[in-house]
């Protein structure tokens, strides 16, 4: 089933979340890599997977919000499931895509303001700019820190839920719940 049902996500929400997990952690490591890479062509690699990665969890992200207001409703919460939780899981998908935005939106001023797509991308051995020179690196950095944060939350949860209360949330975003 292509859309989500009362109980359980479909084909299209789950691929979704499923390449978008992946992608964010491609990001995420490529990113903390690059800040931390010492001389400019590792950085320079690192960010020729960072860069095209981020857009496409734009993207990916885009299609997501498109899809649930447009086409698809999110299944109802877990049966039993305390109010607080439901309420603090759905605080942590909107952060989710707040922080996204947020990051992308600080990534693209990085590059627009430092000049550094055509360095990265198109000029072998050139010099990168210092990107903390530039006002977007330090919310784009706080950004991938509270994304590792949601991501440890997110995950905490679907384990509690899968393996403690064993209640099949975890299957509900799957191809076969």
């Amino acid at each position: 089933m292509l859309r989500s049902s009362a109980d359980q996500y479909g084909a299209v929400a789950v691929s979704i979340h499923w390449l978008t997990a992946i992608l964010i952690l491609i990001v995420l490591g490529s990113g903390f890599n690059a800040a931390d890479a010492i001389d400019d062509a590792t950085k320079a690699q690192l960010l020729r997977v960072h860069i095209p990665a981020a857009i496409a969890v734009l993207v990916l992200t885009v299609l997501r919000i498109a899809w649930w207001l447009l086409f698809d409703a999110k299944p109802q919460p877990v049966r039993g499931m305390p109010l607080w939780q439901e309420r603090l899981a759905r605080f942590v998908h909107l952060a989710f895509y707040i922080v996204i935005l947020g990051m992308v939106a600080s990534g693209i001023g990085m590059m627009i303001l430092s000049g550094a797509g055509p360095m990265i991308f198109g000029t072998p051995g050139a010099d990168l700019p210092d990107f903390h020179d530039f006002p977007p690196r330090a919310p784009h950095g706080l950004a991938a820190s509270l994304m590792v944060a949601l991501l440890f939350a997110h995950v905490g949860a679907a384990l509690y839920h899968h393996f403690i209360r064993r209640d099949g949330l975890l299957w509900r975003m799957w191809y076969w719940g």
